[in-house]
């Protein structure tokens, strides 16, 4: 089932652009690409691995699919389905229309003379996606497909997993460049308070994939939210999981509050980059992991 027209119209408004025919797949412009544009300050996916923000494709081919409904998210969560249903669109379409969508909500700055015309110009021809804008991407049928398509035309790929299809990461045949599980929870009772499962076996899902993770070829990174109040708790207990899954990087970032998670968290959730850094560095001194890099800004760090 895809969204209906009320619920299309509505993500349009905030920035969405649907692609293809069925309503589930979209690109939306990053904050930080259009910083970059302007040399106002660029992605900490820049900083940390040599992303180009500017050449930064963001979108997701499963918008409205997600097996939870993390209380920290700041999509709508009211039209999620747990399950893939109807049509789809192929990769091909997805990936073409996409890159369309970027240039058309770009186009705007080619008028602005604050723009960095060489960074607008190249921006024209994407070089790495994020696909992470909304959903969980590996419930879109055609994920490795997809994978692969953006591997055929030169892309480096950055895909976020909540780690619920155990079975389709573990069968994935074309791996992405780099692949992240999102681990935002050192027990079961804290993720099923903050992470809100919509299917009964989440947490053992999330655990398998972080077994599975180690045999990936790809770079992998686990990636935390951190929420103040509610899962800022048991470093320890992350740093055994983190173990477990023996990833190349790990990230821990900052809750904020905007969109729609201001209707489910206060900024009181929000913790500082002062309490980031502290949480990252108790987990890292328990897993053998130390801060090699940080981005203020994005209050995230970087731990190796």
């Amino acid at each position: 089932m895809s969204l209906n027209k009320k619920q299309v119209e509505k993500l349009e408004s905030s920035g969405y652009r649907f692609v293809g025919s069925h309503n589930h797949a979209a690109a939306k412009i990053c904050h930080w690409t259009k910083q970059s544009i302007l040399d106002k300050g660029v992605c900490y996916k820049e900083k940390f691995y040599g992303i180009e923000s500017h050449r930064c494709l963001q979108m997701a081919p499963a918008v409205p699919n997600c097996q939870q409904k993390c209380e920290f998210c700041w999509r709508d969560l009211s039209y999620t389905q747990t399950q893939w249903e109807g049509e789809y669109d192929d990769p091909k379409t997805i990936i073409d229309e996409a890159v369309k969508a970027q240039n058309n909500l770009l186009c705007g700055f080619f008028g602005n003379d604050k723009a960095n015309k060489e960074k607008l110009e190249k921006s024209k021809t994407p070089t790495n996606a994020a696909i992470s804008l909304a959903g969980e991407p590996m419930l879109y049928p055609e994920i490795d497909e997809l994978i692969a398509e953006f591997n055929r035309r030169n892309f480096t790929t950055f895909v976020v997993s909540n780690g619920q299809c155990v079975d389709k990461l573990k069968n994935l045949e074309n791996e992405p460049y780099q692949l992240y599980l999102s681990l935002d929870a050192p027990t079961k009772k804290i993720y099923n308070d903050v992470c809100q499962p919509q299917i009964s076996e989440g947490w053992d899902n999330l655990n398998q994939s972080l077994d599975t993770l180690a045999s990936f070829n790809s770079r992998t990174c686990i990636r935390t939210t951190c929420v103040k109040g509610r899962n800022m708790t048991n470093p320890e207990k992350y740093a055994e999981l983190i173990k477990k899954a023996s990833p190349d990087f790990v990230e821990i970032k900052a809750y904020m509050c905007v969109g729609s998670s201001r209707h489910r968290l206060t900024p009181d959730n929000m913790p500082t980059f002062d309490e980031v850094k502290s949480f990252a560095q108790k987990i890292g001194e328990n897993c053998g992991k130390k801060i090699v890099n940080e981005s203020e800004v994005s209050r995230v760090v970087l731990l190796q």
